[in-house]
């Protein structure tokens, strides 16, 4: 009797087997859960030469934060979907993630010196006027160069060495401001040295191709914002690419409460005061102004987004005009613009020049109907009386005065301008 049972309990045991078998079998999604040796395979992204640059280094900015990319912290924001994609090539700017623990993620721009397209251009460029081809290895046709020879025989940077180059920044530039730049290069090892030995002939090209391309990059490493100066962060370079904090455009705010748009506009004007005036003695000056010069942080915080556009002057060393600076041209003048473009002369910029462009394109857009009728007139007043100050520097100051007593009281003090929160609220301002 008991062998009886033992039998029909293997039977039964060898049925249930069977079911559960034939049960899995028929539900491949609880097969694929329940089989433990089902490997899992980590997303991976796969990051082309080309899109960053690198494969044109070292004609590029730098390689300080290409393991960032390629360890996958930082990630762009399309990467966050299910495609896990690498963004079109052709964009300016991108909208990034970056993280220094894999845990907590803060936001971070992404962006080109110029557009891919007009990068190419350059590339054409460099090789049919140097080497006479339409491919070539760009480092070494830039080499061959007479400007980059002279730079590798020289022991320190100095004006003659940038002559001609068409960024803002040195048009007018100044030995202690060339010092500055070598002292504080990111892209390399921090020597604290004015003295460019310890620049490899590698470090050389890159900063001399930044400088011809587009000089934001260097601004935001000389002049950092730790110190105060009004500059999203630097965070490093690969190939083409720089990473900097993420900033929102002031565009953006163009249909922002009335509160908000004060509290912007008076944080510009401060930001454009301190530029003219400040412990260092440099004064910097637009040549361009538009909606995407200026950004603002989550904090409210308003900073100059893009300094591509910004000149400076010294004003402990004055202004040292290069002889021939005007006739002075090369392929490194005309990488991104046309050769023939004309030099603004540094003897003709003006100390309310920024203040009356700011007042011709940015506030007119942010101010404009925002307030009730009495007040809202007396700001279109100042703001015209602002824009047309083209011969009268005190005319501008007056107007610029007026209009911000007029916007001060209008500020409000809560969380949304966390850069100043909860300080405001112990403050007679408010």
């Amino acid at each position: 009797m008991g062998r009886w049972i033992c039998c029909l309990c293997s039977r039964v045991a060898d049925s249930l087997m069977l079911l559960l078998v034939l049960a899995l079998s028929c539900n491949p999604s609880t097969a694929a859960t329940a089989s433990p040796s089902a490997p899992h395979i980590k997303p991976s992204y796969s990051f082309g030469r080309t899109f960053l640059g690198l494969d044109k280094c070292n004609a590029c900015i730098g390689t300080s934060i290409c393991k960032k990319f390629f360890k996958e912290e930082i990630r762009f924001d399309t990467w966050l979907s299910s495609h896990l994609k690498l963004p079109p090539s052709y964009l300016l700017s991108y909208s990034g993630n970056y993280t220094d623990d894999a845990k907590s993620w803060r936001l971070v721009d992404i962006t080109r010196l110029t557009s891919k397209y007009r990068h190419d251009r350059a590339d054409q460029r460099i090789c049919t006027s140097l080497l006479k081809t339409k491919t070539c290895s760009l480092e070494r046709a830039l080499r061959r160069t007479h400007r980059f020879q002279k730079w590798l025989r020289a022991k320190r940077l100095t004006p003659d060495l940038v002559q001609g180059l068409c960024s803002p920044m040195l048009r007018c530039p100044s030995q202690r401001l060339l010092d500055r730049i070598v002292r504080r290069y990111a892209e390399v090892p921090d020597a604290g040295s004015i003295y460019m030995d310890h620049l490899t002939d590698r470090d050389k090209l890159r900063l001399l191709y930044t400088l011809s391309v587009n000089s934001h990059p260097i601004l935001l490493q000389i002049f950092p914002d730790v110190e105060g100066w009004p500059f999203p962060r630097y965070l490093g370079s690969c190939g083409r690419l720089v990473v900097s904090a993420s900033t929102r455009p002031l565009r953006d705010f163009y249909g922002a409460a009335p509160e908000v748009v004060a509290d912007l506009a008076l944080q510009l004007l401060a930001v454009l005061r301190s530029m003219g005036t400040n412990d260092l003695n440099y004064f910097f000056y637009f040549t361009h102004v538009d909606a995407g010069t200026f950004g603002v942080f989550s904090n409210g915080h308003l900073f100059i987004r893009d300094a591509s556009m910004l000149g400076i002057i010294d004003k402990e060393e004055g202004i040292q005009p290069i002889d021939g600076q005007q006739e002075y041209k090369d392929i490194f003048s005309c990488l991104t613009v046309d050769c023939q473009s004309a030099f603004v002369s540094c003897n003709s910029i003006r100390e309310q020049h920024s203040l009356v462009m700011v007042c011709q394109e940015l506030l007119p857009k942010l101010l404009k109907g925002k307030f009730l009728p009495p007040v809202q007139e007396k700001i279109d007043r100042f703001l015209q009386h602002c824009a047309d100050g083209l011969a009268d520097d005190q005319d501008v100051n007056e107007a610029v005065a007026k209009l911000a007593e007029l916007l001060k009281p209008l500020q409000s003090c809560d969380s949304r301008f966390a850069y100043r929160y909860p300080d405001c609220k112990y403050s007679d301002k408010y």
